[in-house]
């Protein structure tokens, strides 16, 4: 009889303390021993890779429901998992909003077994639903709260401060913030160029990013509740949270981690139009200093895929968005080859970083106990993205044509080969995260 049910074996395994050539054993979906010897009923040799403990995406808008035409819950997780990706939190912005119970459970019961990953969803806040919340973000499966300060895709907003104060006096868990400042946008509303995507920047500029979080902040030091600002686009915003960081946390994504306006609105045009917006260069440096520093905890890809025909309409006509779950770890990985940061500064941001933010359980690292989910890589594999390989229904990326090193070639899930050099498996198996708030109270 088979001591395991699956063994990884002759590749280079991340361990907390470092990397280490180890054998893993996997028995009903936990890692239960490293250095595993024994029989296994599968075996998967991994020589000349390494793995990684599952890269977790806490920010996708996967559309489902009333918006499939640009994704869905089973067609995004699919770029997910052939990106290396293991778990993703769903954004609230669909149609209906996801802003009660029923809404969360719809989608729940939408993703079992349909979608290919690990999943949890985020509850939207709305003026109305403030005295909710604290139930709401009890439920299985919930990623928590989010809170849009400034107007993005879809009818979700929470702008003024008596209204974010009694969403932030309504419950416990980390709230996800959306840290762009309404009024500033409105008021600035006429600095959008007609048929040019390069104004977005200017309209949605520094000072309407940075006014937003310094207001977050203040509201939440006062309730006493601890925050999570997302797609942070300024270095000044980074420097900020770093003194902050008993209360907030925050992401970067890998968008403005690459892109910037110089290049990225005279070749892609609205293409390369989301909000926050894609900033210079020399926002693109600060967040690398402040991500090496030490400061975002998280990467998140902010996947928010539009077809191709609503991102050809003239701008600000254009939705702003763009598709990212199936290729944050390839261009991060090509950051490491790069020398810009390290595959240890990666490893924490995309797990050990999601668990500690949010709390997981079972996730976010290669431990006896542990789920098993590994992300497997090529760190030497040069590549080029192309249409051909990406699975998002909108079919485009800003980086097709790019020429990346380091590839994802494996994802496992609770110990199931779901995505192997890719090619998935044949069936879908995802369930919902656990988190300790959640499970313990």
């Amino acid at each position: 009889m088979a001591t395991f049910d699956l063994k990884l074996t002759g590749g280079t395994v991340h361990l907390p303390s470092g990397p280490a050539q180890v054998d893993l054993g996997v028995r009903d979906g936990k890692i239960v021993a490293l250095g595993a010897s024994g029989d296994a009923g599968e075996t998967i040799d991994c020589t000349g890779l390494d793995v990684l403990p599952g890269v977790i995406d806490s920010q996708v808008h996967f559309r489902e429901p009333g918006l499939e035409a640009k994704e869905d819950l089973e067609s995004g997780s699919r770029a997910a998992v052939l990106g290396g990706v293991t778990s993703v939190f769903e954004m609230p912005n669909t149609k209906p909003n996801t802003d009660s119970a029923d809404a969360v459970n719809d989608k729940l019961a939408r993703a079992y077994d349909r979608m290919w990953c690990d999943h949890a969803f985020y509850v939207g806040a709305t003026n109305n639903n403030a005295a909710d919340l604290a139930e709401l973000e009890r439920m299985p499966g919930t990623a928590g709260v989010k809170i849009f300060m400034g107007a993005s895709t879809g009818d979700l907003l929470v702008s003024d401060d008596a209204n974010l104060a009694r969403v932030l006096a309504s419950g416990h868990r980390r709230v996800a913030i959306h840290a762009e400042d309404e009024f500033r946008m409105n008021d600035r509303a006429g600095e959008r160029v007609e048929g040019d995507p390069s104004s977005h920047p200017v309209w949605r500029d520094d000072e309407s990013a940075m006014l937003a979080t310094r207001r977050i902040l203040k509201l939440a030091r006062a309730a006493r509740r601890r925050i999570h600002v997302l797609h942070v686009t300024t270095p000044a915003e980074l420097e900020l949270l770093g003194q902050n960081k008993d209360i907030a946390t925050c992401e970067v994504t890998p968008q403005h981690l690459t892109l910037a306006a110089e290049d990225a609105y005279p070749r892609l045009g609205t293409y390369a139009q989301m909000n926050p917006p894609i900033r210079s260069a020399a926002h693109r440096d600060g967040l690398w200093h402040w991500l090496n520093q030490g400061v975002p905890d998280v990467l998140g890809s902010d996947h928010a895929p539009h077809t191709k025909d609503e991102k050809a309409k003239p701008y600000p006509a254009s939705p702003s968005g763009m598709p990212g779950v199936q290729t944050l770890l390839p261009l991060l990985l090509d950051h490491v080859a790069k020398g810009r940061t390290t595959l240890q500064r990666l490893i924490d941001l995309t797990s050990a970083g999601p668990q500690r933010v949010f709390g997981l359980v079972g996730k976010g690292r290669i431990a006896p106990g542990y789920d098993a989910d590994f992300t497997v890589v090529d760190l030497k594999a040069q590549w080029t993205v192309d249409e051909d390989w990406l699975a998002s229904r909108c079919g485009w990326s800003p980086f097709t044509g790019d020429r990346l090193t380091g590839k994802p070639m494996g994802t496992i899930i609770r110990g199931k080969r779901v995505m192997w050099d890719g090619q998935l498996a044949n069936t879908a198996h995802g369930r919902p995260v656990r988190f300790e708030a959640v499970e313990f109270g």
